[in-house]
């Protein structure tokens, strides 16, 4: 299971950075609500390997049977590496790479909420909220927490379905225990 693990986990990972680091040039362009949606679907293409790992782990190691809960582990861990790369290329990209994020993420914020129409005490209230978050998110500890909760959901709900669908059970045969006298028990 380890092998199938790492090597998925991996490529899943490698994927993630990649991805990242890929958009990180265009971050500016494609601005805040469009680079959610590209980061999740990027997510969601990266944790498809859990599927494929879940299914090499089922034909290559378990024999072509595993169970629901193996099948979720399986999944569940592969979701975990890839995240950890998410994470560590998050603290690279946020702490080296472009240590002005929160500001503009701030900014962008705080513009969005005018233009909704928010009054000036809310958003003075939003401000307030959003530097001390700032100031928590300049802990590496903290940043990594909230950073490894992003992806993990994603991966989550894959390694569910995953598991859903390729789990098999081996089949009683004839003549095995749990057949008495002709009939089953």
């Amino acid at each position: 299971m380890k092998k199938t693990v790492l090597v998925f986990g991996l490529i899943s990972g490698v994927v993630i950075s990649a991805m990242m680091f890929g958009t990180l040039p265009f971050m500016d362009t494609i601005g805040f609500d469009r680079g959610e949606i590209i980061g999740y679907t990027s997510l969601v293409l990266a944790f498809l390997l859990i599927f494929f790992g879940v299914r090499s782990y089922r034909d290559n190691v378990a024999g072509g049977t595993v169970s629901f809960g193996r099948a979720l582990a399986v999944g569940v861990l592969i979701a975990v590496v890839g995240s950890v790369f998410y994470v560590a290329t998050w603290e690279v990209i946020y702490f080296k790479i472009t240590p002005d994020f929160m500001v503009k993420y701030q900014a962008y914020e705080l513009e969005k909420a005018r233009a909704d129409g928010a009054t000036e005490e809310t958003i003075a209230k939003k401000k307030a909220e959003m530097d001390r978050f700032a100031v928590m998110y300049k802990n590496p500890a903290i940043n990594a927490a909230i950073t490894f909760v992003e992806p993990l959901p994603v991966g989550l709900v894959v390694a569910l379905v995953s598991a859903g669908v390729l789990s098999r059970r081996k089949k009683r045969v004839e003549g095995e225990i749990g057949v008495v006298a002709g009939a089953r028990v």
